[in-house]
């Protein structure tokens, strides 16, 4: 089930709320994990043996490690190995068998069925991994109840897409969280707001995105090819954002403050910036989890520049098993290490000339992202170049520019930017020195009504049969 699904929004998000509020407190986390499972077995119940078996296995390890104390070290090794066990074997079991035919063609006499990759196990596992090892370091305690464990595992709101949350962050709101009418409202709104990047900005990009894409790159030419990067640029930050500000909006609806996942990412001036503001809980995860670990910056600058495009090669590989993800993570990662030799993130991040030669390092970055394969990046990149054999007549960014893809396209630029942020902290601040007045009122019901209107076509949108998954699922 995805939070577009007219089933989601009709059915189930009413009945668990509604549910949720007659409920007395000692029986509302048992009935968010009832509902949870029942959010992740919509499509495929089978798979949500996969999720049980984790928050089982983590629960046991997690008291084991606490008992442990000093010497849980041996734990910890065997909560790595069962939880990178289960991940590596669904994730990326077909990816290696596939390159093991390549080498060794003989391997096609042993036929096999495909492993299917059960939804979101890349993040529940990294969340069930980050509760062992907080435990472990002392960071956390080891939760009693399974109840409770496996609602933090499998809550439905972050469960498919993120953001990853640490247990120590949510540990106390699990066992005890605070309700409001304010609360309440404040999630309505981050949550239309989140179906809207979805269903008005990044479902409408990806219409042209998805069919230049698709299309033979060697006969793109290059405004058709850079129209196509644009619009996944913009669709894949829509999308994901989206379904964050989904993801923090429900949160909020039953009592939870999940840590913010996005920060303006296309504003960055270094792609060192761009990392601290894009996909924030994954970045912090590596950063805690794996570069520290590791050294991170404190054994001299040749093993800062290895762990740097270690941790990159992982990430991309996190995100998808195929060597174009790999190609994408490096290259990130080869970014960060010239960033660091040239000082640059220190002495020219902040001039003028950081933001666009950061986002054009990320759009290219993004071709690897979205391409079916490292060779079709490659040609697609080509075309970008102008080296393309693309005459741009059967094909031509003049076909997408329709009146809707061009709103589309204005609202996800005026949408990457931070205004929303600055009039809300403006109207705050105006709001502390001269009260509720006349002013304040209309800019409130003018709030509540964009917020309708923003509901009300998104509905329309959605009865229009234009649902797509989100794009961070398949991850």
């Amino acid at each position: 089930m995805v939070f577009s699904h007219p089933t989601f929004l009709f059915l189930f998000l009413p009945a668990v709320l509604a549910l949720y509020a007659l409920a007395p407190r000692w029986a509302r986390n048992a009935l968010l994990l009832v509902a949870s499972l029942a959010f992740y077995a919509f499509d495929r119940p089978e798979i949500t043996l996969v999720m049980l078996a984790s928050i089982a296995l983590n629960w046991a390890l997690g008291l084991w490690v606490e008992r442990a104390g000093a010497r849980s070290g041996v734990v910890v090794a065997l909560a790595l190995a069962v939880n990178l066990g289960l991940l590596g074997f669904f994730k990326y079991w077909n990816f290696l068998w596939d390159n093991l035919q390549a080498l060794w063609p003989q391997l096609e006499r042993f036929p096999r069925d495909p492993v299917e990759l059960p939804i979101g196990i890349s993040f529940f596992t990294f969340q069930a991994l980050s509760y062992v090892i907080d435990v472990r370091r002392g960071e956390a305690r080891a939760q009693r109840s399974p109840l409770d464990f496996g609602l933090y595992i499998a809550l439905f709101p972050q469960l498919i897409a993120g953001p990853i949350v640490r247990y120590r962050d949510v540990a106390e709101q699990i066992v005890e969280r605070k309700h409001s009418l304010e609360l309440f409202a404040r999630g309505v709104r981050r949550f239309v707001v989140g179906l809207g990047k979805k269903m008005l900005i990044a479902n409408v990009l990806a219409g042209p995105a998805k069919e230049i894409f698709e299309h033979n790159p060697q006969a793109l030419d290059a405004s058709t090819a850079w129209l196509g990067a644009l619009c996944y640029t913009a669709q894949i930050y829509f999308d994901f954002s989206g379904y964050s500000d989904m993801a923090i909006g429900l949160g909020l609806m039953f009592g939870f403050r999940f840590l913010e996942n996005f920060n303006y990412p296309y504003i960055a001036r270094s792609v060192t910036d761009f990392w601290r503001r894009w996909h924030i809980s994954l970045s912090s995860w590596f950063r805690d989890y794996l570069y520290i670990p590791l050294g991170g910056n404190r054994a001299g600058a040749a093993r800062t520049y290895f762990n740097l495009l270690a941790v990159f090669c992982l990430c991309g590989l996190w995100h998808g098993a195929a060597w174009n993800f790999v190609v994408w993570g490096l290259y990130h990662g080869a970014f960060l290490v010239f960033e660091r030799v040239t000082r640059r993130e220190s002495r020219g991040a902040a001039s003028w000339l950081g933001l666009p030669v950061t986002l054009l390092v990320v759009v290219v970055g993004w071709v690897f992202f979205n391409a079916p394969s490292l060779s079709h990046a490659l040609e697609f990149l080509r075309a970008m170049a102008g080296a393309g054999s693309g005459d741009g007549r059967a094909l031509h960014a003049g076909l997408f520019f329709t009146p809707t893809v061009l709103l589309a396209g204005v609202a996800a630029v005026i949408g990457s930017t931070p205004w929303l942020r600055a009039l809300t902290l403006w109207r705050e601040q105006r709001a502390a020195r001269n009260g509720a007045d006349g002013v304040e009122t209309t800019l409130e019901w003018s709030s509540i009504g964009a917020i309708a209107v923003v509901l009300v076509l998104s509905a329309m949108t959605l009865s229009g049969g234009t649902l797509n998954p989100f794009i961070y699922f398949r991850f």
